[in-house]
C-alpha cells in the first residue's frame, strides 16, 4: 500500500503520461497544487526510471510519441533557457513564438539521451524550412541540454567562414553572454578552432562549465580538433557531448574525409548526441541505415512552419497530396514573375567557352525587377516597418567572372535612373508608377493588415533609395561583402555559393534567379527569398523562369509529403530503422548529388485508398478531341452491356455499376494523359488494376459522368452518347503556371457519387468516404468522367489567381477513386525517364562541395 504523498504522486503521475507527455502531465500535477518541491522529486525520480530503462533495454511505460524520455521540460532552477527566452523577448518575440520554441526544443531535447547514462551515441536528425529559424532551436535545445549538464557543445557550422562567424556570434549573444561565468570558449567569432593548451583542464570534474565550439566543416580544422580531443581522452568519459550539425546535408554527407572525420570525433566522445538540422534532408534520409554512418537511427523530427515564415508553399503553392481535399489546399501568394527564356541569355552565358569577355545586358525582366526593388524599399521607409536593411539578389551563375561583370551594367542603370528621377522624367515616372500599381493591385497589402502605400507616397524616398542603393559582389573572391552591422543597407547582392547557404539576407525583396540546377538540395538552398518578412509581406517578388517555377512547386509538394511520412514516427509505434522517409522523384531533377545517393531503394507506387485525378492538359486540338473519342467510345461500351443507367436529371449525373475492369484499361490506355501528371501515368495505372485483378479485386468497376446542374442553357451541353448529353462544367486555369493547370476537377461529393451518402451524419469527410467504399463498394473501382467547357472563366473568387481555360475544343476530365485493399495493397515500382542532362552546362554547388571541403 502506498503510504506517502509522494508515492500517491508519483503514482498519480505515471497514470497521466499514460494517455499524456511528461511535460503535460508535470503541468497538470502543478494545476492540481502539488508543491513544487514534490514536483521536483516527481522529475527526478522520472529521470532515473527513465535511465534504468534506457541502460537495460527493457519495456518502457515512461513515454513521448511512443519513445522513452526523460525530459519533462525546463525546470525552476534552471539558468540558460531561462535567459534565452529573456533574449528573445528583448527582440520582439510574442509570447506564442517562445511557447512554439519552447515546445520545439523540448521535444528535441526529450529524444536525447539522458546526460547521466554510462554510454551512448545517438543520431538525430531535425528538419526545418529554408530561413526559417532553424539556428534559434538549436540554441535553445543546446540551452535546455546545458541546463541538465550536457557539458560539450560541437557546433559544425558549415563549410564557409561567414556562416561560421554569424553563428558563433548568435550563440555568444543568445546563450553566453547572459550565462558568462557558465560557459567557456574555444572559439571566437573571428577565427575557427585553434587548440589550446591543457585539454584536461576543459573537461575535470572539478570544472562544472559548460565548453563551446563552433568550427566548420573543413577537414584541417576536424583533424585539430580530433587530436586536441585525444589530450583529454582520460576525461571524455564523464563528459556528455552534444553534436550539432548546421547544413547537415552539406559536406557531412558520402564525403571522403569529412564524414569520417565527424564519425571519428564522435567516437572519441563516450557520451555523445549528434543532432543534424537541415531544411533540405535528402541526402541524410538516403544514408545506408545499414552501414556505420550518420543515418538518423535515432530519430526523425520535423520543426512547424513559424508564423509569418514564407516557404515554399506559401510562395508557389503546392499539390495534393493522398487524401487531402483539394480545397483545402492553397495556390500561394501571387508573388511570382516570369523571366523570358530568350533573356536568360542576356545575363548568363550558354557555354564555357562564352564566359570570357561576357557582358550581361539588362532585358526588360531584369530591368522590372530591379525598378521595382527600389521601389518598395521606398515604401517600406514610408511605412516604417519591418528591418531597416533592403537587399535584391541576382544569381544567374557560381562564376565569379559573372558576378563581376554585372557591376558596371547595374551601375550604369543605377545612375541613369537617378539622373532621370533627377529631371523628373515623365516616361521613366509613367513606367514606374504602371509598374507599382500593377503590382500592389495583385498582392493587396490589406490581406497581411498592412497599410497600403500609393506611388505619390514613396516618391519622396525614392530617389534618396536609387541614390543610396550599392551594387554588392559577394563571393569567394570578394573583399567587399555584405554587412548589415552598421548603417541601413540598400544593397543589389550578385553572388553565388556564399549567399546560398545559412547566411540571411536582411531584408531581402526582391530575387532574380535563373540559376542552372539539378538536384533538389542545391535548388532549395539557392532559395534565398524564403524567411520572414515582418513588415513588408505583401511587398516580396521573385523573378525566375516558368521552369524553375514549377520546379519549386513540385518540391513544395515533395516537402509536405517529407513531413507527413516524418509524423508517422510522431504517431505511430515506428523508427527509422523501420520506415523510411519516402522522397517522390522528378523526372528532370536528381534528389541529391549522385554520390549520395548510392544506396537508395526504389520506392513503389500503391493506389489503394487513393483517389486520382487529371489537373494538367494539354490543350492541342487534336489531343482534347482524342480524349473526347475514348470517353465516347468507353460509354458507348457501358450502355451496350447495361441497359439500366442511374440517372439523377437535376443533378446531371448519371451512374453505371458493374462495369468490366478490360472496359476501363481500354479507356486508360486511350486517353492522354498530360505529361506532367505523373499520378496520372496510364501505365502504371493498368499495372496496378492487373495487380489488383490477379487478386480477385477491381475485377468489376462504377463508371460515372459528372455534369453541371441543368440550367435551359442552349448550347451548354457535351454529347457523350446519343441521349447521354451533361452540361458542361468550368474550370479555369491558374494564372501563375506555364502550362494549363485547373488544381482541382474532383469534389467529395463526386468521389462519393456511387456511394449511399445518406448514411453519413454531419459533414461528408474524406475518412466517411473512405468507410463508405470500403463498406458499400468492397473491391470496386470509381471512373468519373467530366466534360470541361473550353471556355470556362474564372469565378469573382478565384479571378486574381486564375484565367480563362482558352481551349480550341472541350476538355475531357477524369477521376478515378480506388478502394482501400483489406488483404494489403500491390504495389507497382515508380518508372521515370529523365532529360539528357549531358548537354548542359550545369553549375553544380555539390559537384565543387566534395573539392571545397577536402582542401
Amino acid at each position: 500500500m502506498l503510504s506517502t504523498e509522494f508515492d500517491e504522486q508519483y503514482a498519480h503521475f505515471v497514470d497521466l503520461i499514460d494517455s499524456k507527455t511528461p511535460q503535460d502531465a508535470i503541468k497538470m500535477l502543478s494545476m492540481f497544487g502539488v508543491p513544487p518541491a514534490l514536483i521536483q522529486q516527481i522529475r527526478e525520480r522520472h529521470e532515473l526510471e527513465a535511465i534504468k530503462v534506457r541502460e537495460q533495454d527493457t519495456a518502457q511505460s515512461v513515454v513521448l510519441d511512443n519513445r522513452p524520455t526523460w525530459y519533462t521540460g525546463p525546470q525552476s532552477d534552471d539558468t540558460c533557457w531561462p535567459t534565452l527566452a529573456k533574449q528573445l523577448r528583448k527582440k520582439d518575440w510574442t509570447t506564442e513564438s517562445i511557447d512554439a520554441l519552447d515546445q520545439s526544443s523540448t521535444q528535441v531535447v526529450s529524444l536525447l539521451n539522458h546526460p547521466k547514462e554510462k554510454r551512448f551515441s545517438a543520431r538525430g536528425l531535425v528538419v526545418g524550412h529554408v530561413q526559417s529559424g532553424k539556428t534559434t532551436n538549436f540554441t535553445a535545445v543546446m540551452a535546455k541540454a546545458a541546463d541538465r549538464n550536457y557539458k560539450l557543445f560541437i557546433v559544425l557550422a558549415g563549410v564557409h567562414n561567414g556562416l561560421r562567424r554569424q553563428t558563433q556570434l548568435r550563440l555568444v549573444q543568445d546563450l553566453i553572454k547572459p550565462n558568462a561565468a557558465s560557459w567557456m570558449q574555444l572559439t571566437v567569432p573571428e577565427k575557427d578552432f585553434v587548440a589550446p593548451a591543457n585539454a584536461a583542464a576543459y573537461f575535470a570534474k572539478s570544472n562544472k562549465q559548460h565548453v563551446l565550439c563552433v568550427i566548420k566543416k573543413n577537414a584541417a580544422v576536424l583533424r585539430r580538433f580530433r587530436e586536441w580531443l585525444d589530450t583529454a581522452s582520460g576525461y571524455l568519459v564523464d563528459c556528455p557531448a552534444l553534436i550539432i550539425d548546421d547544413e547537415a546535408d552539406q559536406a557531412t554527407v558520402a564525403t571522403k574525409t569529412i564524414n569520417p572525420l565527424i564519425r571519428d570525433i564522435m567516437d572519441k566522445l563516450p557520451r555523445s548526441a549528434y543532432v543534424g538540422y537541415t531544411a533540405t534532408p535528402f541526402a541524410n534520409l538516403l544514408i545506408d541505415p545499414a552501414a556505420e554512418d550518420l543515418y538518423p537511427k535515432d530519430f526523425i523530427v520535423s520543426l512547424p512552419k513559424p508564423e509569418g515564415h514564407f516557404g515554399t508553399e506559401v510562395l508557389f503553392g503546392r499539390d495534393v497530396l493522398d487524401g487531402e481535399d483539394p480545397e483545402d489546399v492553397d495556390d500561394g501568394y501571387d508573388m511570382i514573375r516570369e523571366i523570358p527564356d530568350d533573356e536568360v541569355d542576356l545575363v548568363r552565358p550558354r557555354t564555357r567557352a562564352e564566359r570570357e569577355g561576357f557582358e550581361p545586358e539588362i532585358g526588360d525582366a531584369l530591368r522590372d525587377a530591379v525598378h521595382y526593388f527600389w521601389l518598395n524599399t521606398a515604401a517600406r521607409k514610408v511605412r516604417g516597418t519591418g528591418t531597416r536593411h533592403a537587399t535584391m539578389l541576382i544569381h544567374t551563375s557560381v562564376n565569379t567572372a559573372i558576378h563581376n561583370s554585372f557591376r558596371d551594367p547595374l551601375e550604369d542603370f543605377r545612375a541613369e535612373t537617378e539622373s532621370l528621377l533627377g529631371s523628373e522624367d515623365s516616361a521613366l515616372l509613367d513606367e514606374l508608377r504602371e509598374l507599382w500599381d500593377t503590382e500592389t493591385i495583385k498582392v493587396p497589402a490589406s490581406e497581411f493588415g498592412r497599410t497600403p502605400i500609393a506611388f505619390d507616397e514613396l516618391l519622396d524616398e525614392l530617389a534618396r533609395v536609387v541614390s543610396d542603393c550599392e551594387i554588392i559582389l559577394d563571393n569567394a573572391s570578394s573583399k567587399v561583402r555584405l554587412d548589415y552591422e552598421g548603417d541601413p543597407v540598400v544593397a543589389i547582392a550578385i553572388g553565388g555559393n556564399t549567399l546560398s547557404r545559412g547566411l540571411t539576407l536582411e531584408g531581402l525583396s526582391v530575387s532574380y534567379f535563373v540559376r542552372s540546377v539539378s538536384a533538389y538540395d542545391t535548388l532549395l538552398q539557392m532559395g534565398r527569398w524564403f524567411g520572414y518578412r515582418t513588415g513588408y509581406e505583401d511587398l516580396p517578388r521573385v523573378w525566375m523562369t516558368a521552369e524553375l517555377r514549377d520546379w519549386f512547386r513540385h518540391l513544395a509538394t515533395v516537402e509536405s509529403e517529407i513531413r507527413r511520412d516524418i509524423g508517422v514516427y510522431m504517431v505511430e509505434d515506428k523508427t527509422p530503422t523501420t520506415f523510411a522517409v519516402r522522397i517522390r522523384t522528378h523526372p528532370s531533377l536528381r534528389v541529391t548529388a549522385a554520390a549520395k545517393m548510392k544506396d537508395i531503394a526504389k520506392a513503389a507506387a500503391a493506389y489503394g485508398g487513393q483517389r486520382i485525378q487529371t489537373r494538367y492538359f494539354d490543350l492541342d486540338a487534336e489531343t482534347l478531341l482524342g480524349n473526347q473519342s475514348a470517353a465516347q467510345q468507353l460509354i458507348a461500351e457501358v450502355i451496350a452491356s447495361h441497359t439500366d443507367e442511374e440517372h439523377t436529371p437535376t443533378e446531371g449525373r448519371y451512374l453505371w455499376r458493374g462495369v468490366p475492369f478490360e472496359d476501363v484499361i481500354k479507356f486508360l490506355e486511350a486517353y492522354s494523359f498530360h505529361a506532367k501528371s505523373q499520378d496520372c501515368d496510364a501505365n502504371l495505372l493498368t499495372r496496378y488494376i492487373n495487380q489488383r485483378v490477379g487478386k480477385s479485386a477491381l475485377h468489376k468497376w462504377n463508371v460515372a459522368i459528372v455534369g453541371k446542374k441543368p440550367s435551359g442553357v442552349a448550347g451548354a451541353t457535351f454529347g457523350f452518347a446519343p441521349g447521354i448529353d451533361v452540361e458542361r462544367v468550368t474550370r479555369a486555369r491558374l494564372k501563375a503556371s506555364d502550362i494549363v493547370d485547373i488544381k482541382t476537377l474532383m469534389s467529395r461529393r463526386d468521389a462519393a457519387v456511387d456511394l449511399d451518402t445518406s448514411k453519413v451524419e454531419g459533414e461528408l469527410t474524406e475518412a466517411a468516404i473512405v468507410r463508405l467504399r470500403s463498406e458499400q463498394a468492397g473491391k470496386t473501382g470509381l471512373l468519373v468522367l467530366y466534360a470541361i467547357d473550353k471556355d470556362s472563366e474564372p469565378g469573382e473568387r478565384t479571378a486574381e489567381m486564375r484565367v480563362g481555360l482558352n481551349a480550341p475544343e472541350h476538355v475531357i476530365g477524369v477521376g478515378l477513386v480506388f478502394p482501400t485493399p483489406k488483404d494489403g495493397d500491390s504495389e507497382v515500382e515508380w518508372e521515370y525517364i529523365s532529360a539528357d542532362l549531358s548537354r548542359l552546362e550545369i553549375e553544380e554547388e555539390d559537384l565543387s562541395e566534395l573539392e571545397l571541403v577536402e582542401t
